[in-house]
């Protein structure tokens, strides 16, 4: 079924009788569940989402389809069962789905990026940059593998479609050298975090550190930059090197702590504090110890932020680990009633 019949068949569904139940198939198939959030504001999500990009260097691809279009499931599911794409998506893009209903719903917005949606049918590919500028228009037509038996896209199709258009990789050296220069104004710290796409910690203090009541105190200390390890090119080896005259300015012996890692430095590049604690590398700081390392790497380096700022930045972080504490008490519970 080709995208211009998929969207055939959504207008003659519109206008077309309901079915009586008396005569409707003796089996009826079983509807996958929602894909996409009917209720959401997709353009303040798409927004949202070219903001996360542009911090992370990464594109923005959104997905225009509906809940009822069989093709758009086939296209998501594909995208998180092959391993190459859901690689790809990981790295390089921050997905976006936009429900477009009966093509009577966020057809403004649709029209407004290009996409011409009800010429070629949905699932339909919109790909932005960091600044939400279009960089490409897919209908996805073109990517359906054309058997029969088992209707669905050519993941290969779709993988070339996605590298195409991915962002050149950052240099890490670049990234620093651009904090240190936007520090160096009102003398402001530099903090350095070093992370993963794969790195689940990572994401948990990256998304702690933009919250809305966190990132306004941060910013009056900080020039905060992350450096991909996998990604900026340079970044691993910045990590080991960072890492390793940390190690040599505190007296201890270098070694491999994970991701996250951080660092604070001034705005000359001298460091000031560093992630690693009595107990090892604090990561996300979860547990009371390391809470405490990082708050002592505040009091430290610190000139700006005054004590009921750092108050509350420890607060914040047992509230969260208070939190996960309980939640996990509460799956343990329900497992155990199961």
């Amino acid at each position: 079924m080709t995208n211009m019949s998929v969207a055939l068949f959504a207008l003659v569904s519109a206008i077309a009788p309901a079915q009586d139940p008396a005569v409707a198939p003796p089996q009826q198939q079983k509807k996958p569940a929602p894909i996409y959030d009917e209720q959401a504001a997709a353009k303040a999500v798409v927004a949202s989402a070219v903001e996360r990009a542009k911090k992370e260097n990464r594109r923005v691809l959104v997905q225009w389809g509906a809940n009822w279009c069989g093709w758009c499931h086939r296209l998501h599911d594909l995208c998180r069962s092959d391993k190459d794409l859901a690689k790809e998506l990981l790295y390089e893009y921050d997905v976006v789905l936009v429900d477009v209903g009966r093509f009577d719903k966020n057809v403004d917005l649709a029209t407004g990026y290009g996409a011409k949606l009800k010429e070629t049918g949905i699932p339909y590919l919109t790909v932005l940059d960091g600044d939400g500028k279009v960089l490409a228009n897919q209908d996805t037509g073109g990517f359906e593998s054309g058997d029969k038996t088992k209707p669905g896209h050519d993941p290969k199709k779709v993988l070339e479609f996605l590298k195409s258009h991915r962002a050149q990789p950052a240099k890490a050296r670049e990234l620093l050298d651009a904090a240190l220069a936007s520090a160096k104004p009102d003398g402001r710290r530099v903090f350095v975090h070093f992370g993963a796409p794969w790195c689940g910690w990572c994401h948990k203090l990256e998304n702690w550190m933009a919250s809305a009541e966190i990132a306004p105190i941060l910013a009056k200390e900080f020039v905060e930059v992350k450096i991909d390890t996998d990604r900026s090119t340079g970044g691993s080896d910045m990590l080991a090197a960072m890492r390793a005259k940390a190690a040599e300015k505190a007296g201890r012996a270098p070694k491999d702590g994970g991701i996250p890692w951080f660092v604070f430095l001034d705005a000359q590049g001298e460091m000031l504090a560093d992630s690693d604690g009595p107990e090892g590398n604090t990561g996300f700081p979860s547990q009371p110890a390391e809470i405490d390392h990082f708050v002592a790497m505040l009091k430290k380096s610190c000139t700006k932020l005054t004590s009921g700022d750092i108050e509350l930045l420890k607060n914040s972080l047992t509230a969260v680990r208070e939190k996960a504490e309980r939640e996990q008490a509460e799956r343990a519970k329900a497992e155990k009633k199961s």
